[in-house]
């Protein structure tokens, strides 16, 4: 299969240092990778160049994998002072990403794994969008795709799967924006996903409540009656298995996570804390709903431990596995279609 596509993410966070390590974790018998970044960032994680190779393409970074980690060099300008971020880098964290991801739509790389980024230096720099999940559907908007369009952000740790209807927004404001038509775009996506990306043959949807009590019948809030539950219905219309909005308090243990596939979060917080209480170090953020493959890591750049050596790489090797299990999922429907 063809290697991944990892970009550098921004180079004065934990980035360099945990794609060193999973490089190391994965080079014997691991999914391949291509870092797409400045060589010299990764060369100062890895305490010298040896084991960095700047390498033209996917097709030499396969072959070099196994005795060094391959890069698509991309110099910074500007030298890079662990743990200090500056808008400095922005354009080289924004190139990194764009090259990544035209490798995985030209089909040279099987998929893309994104390092974090700070969004605060990208922002001083005029970068306009919220993160990378709303960067990567502008860059792949044009691109054909099979089934219903994103994104849709999901996490995962160990069998919990979890989607978001809203995002980086504020509460007052994610309450605001919940309709019907969203939750219904989230569950068509998600559902869609996790039959190809995924190989769940009939899907089963799980919807959390808004309210305690997913609102006690409108005692506690009207949402659940007039925007939750009626998607739920509209989504069982459309041949979606789809619980009615249970109560979020009750739907994480293992007992109900056997009941479902996945399940539809109304706000960024309802989804990530239990993803994060059940593997804290090893959840993965993964986009649905686009052209391409996309996972990251579940966790932020880490300002104040880089450059120290004492980042985990669980996170990002647990997103590279499943970025190449996806890839290798589509590449065997495309083999048999």
């Amino acid at each position: 299969m063809r290697p991944l596509a990892v970009s550098l993410g921004d180079p004065a966070g934990v980035g360099p240092e945990i794609i060193v390590k999973a490089w190391r974790h994965l080079r014997e018998d691991g999914p391949r990778f291509m870092v797409v970044g400045d060589r010299d960032s990764l060369a100062a994680a890895a305490q010298g160049g040896g084991q960095i190779r700047r390498v033209g393409g996917p097709d030499e970074a396969t072959a070099v994998f196994g005795d060094a980690l391959p890069v698509l060099d991309m110099p910074l300008t500007s030298p890079v002072v662990a743990g200090q971020p500056s808008p400095l880098y922005a354009p080289a964290v924004i190139r990194s990403i764009e090259t990544a991801v035209g490798l995985a739509l030209s089909g040279a790389a099987s998929g893309v794994v994104t390092a974090p980024i700070a969004k605060a230096p990208l922002y001083e720099a005029g970068f306009k969008f919220p993160g990378h999940t709303e960067f990567l559907a502008e860059l792949t908007a044009a691109a054909p795709m099979d089934g219903p369009r994103g994104p849709v952000m999901m996490l995962t740790a160990a069998d919990l799967k979890t989607v978001l209807v809203t995002i980086h927004t504020p509460l007052k404001q994610a309450i605001a924006d919940l309709s019907v038509d969203r939750i219904v775009d989230v569950g068509r996506v998600t559902a869609y996903a996790l039959t190809r990306d995924f190989g769940i043959a009939r899907p089963r949807l799980a919807l959390a409540g808004l309210n305690p009590h997913a609102g006690e019948g409108g005692a506690m809030g009207r949402e659940e009656v007039e925007i939750v539950a009626p998607a739920a219905a509209r989504l069982r219309a459309l041949g979606i298995a789809c619980a009615d909005p249970q109560p979020a308090d009750s739907l994480f243990h293992a007992e109900a996570r056997a009941r479902y596939d996945a399940v539809i979060c109304l706000y960024h917080d309802q989804a990530l804390i239990p993803v994060k209480t059940i593997d804290f170090w090893g959840g993965v953020n993964i986009t649905l709903g686009l052209p391409i493959v996309r996972t990251s890591p579940d966790h932020g750049t880490g300002f104040g431990i880089a450059g120290r050596g004492v980042a985990r790489a669980d996170s990002l090797i647990a997103a590279i596995r499943t970025a190449a299990e996806m890839a290798a999922r589509r590449e065997a429907a495309r083999a048999a279609a």
